[in-house]
């Protein structure tokens, strides 16, 4: 993978030491990656560090992308490309869209013209009309390490296919977050 500087690392460089989730989204112009992604950085830095767990976001086109997506976003957890598509292709990630359009992102807010008119706005307002890559590639989520030790793979089906984020923080042990603005109420 490379990071926001153009410096190339290892991808088991980062799971090996640590436990990581790792998401990877279908391109840095898709509306429900954003989203999903707007959310990600909603996560506490001081729940992952109590837990001592990685939150990583790779994308799939040029590092030059990584800044303004995180500026974008909000997101300021760590994030990564693979502009080969190398690791997607390695751990299966689909092209194109599966045929199951039930699955609904509960991080995604757009309905599907607004946000589909709102990435292709970002591409063509964007330098030289850049797809910030492969707009068929599907992402996933998963949970490594440390060491070789996978706890946990979600390969999305089509682009509302992603795991809720406290199903994974959950999983890999780390306290969830209110992604709605609703208050919470406790029982006492």
């Amino acid at each position: 993978v490379v990071d926001a500087d153009g410096r190339c690392i290892p991808f088991e460089a980062l799971y090996g030491e640590q436990k990581a989730i790792v998401v990877f989204v279908r391109n840095f112009l898709c509306y429900t990656c954003k989203e999903y992604v707007e959310d990600l950085a909603k996560v506490p830095k001081a729940f992952l560090q109590e837990a001592n767990v990685r939150l990583i976001v790779i994308g799939q086109s040029s590092y030059h992308h990584i800044k303004p997506f995180c500026s974008l976003t909000g997101y300021t957890h760590e994030m990564y490309v693979d502009p080969q598509r190398e690791i997607y292709k390695t751990l299966g990630m689909k092209r194109g869209e599966g045929n199951n359009r039930s699955v609904r992102s509960p991080h995604v807010k757009s309905s599907t013209l607004l946000g589909s008119i709102r990435s292709m706005w970002r591409a063509m307002t964007g330098p030289a009309f850049d797809f910030q890559g492969d707009p068929a590639q599907q992402g996933g989520a998963l949970i490594l390490g440390p060491g070789n030790e996978v706890h946990f793979l979600h390969l999305d089906k089509n682009r509302l296919d992603h795991v809720p984020i406290n199903t994974v923080l959950q999983l890999a042990g780390v306290k969830t977050v209110n992604f709605t603005n609703e208050p919470q109420i406790i029982d006492i």
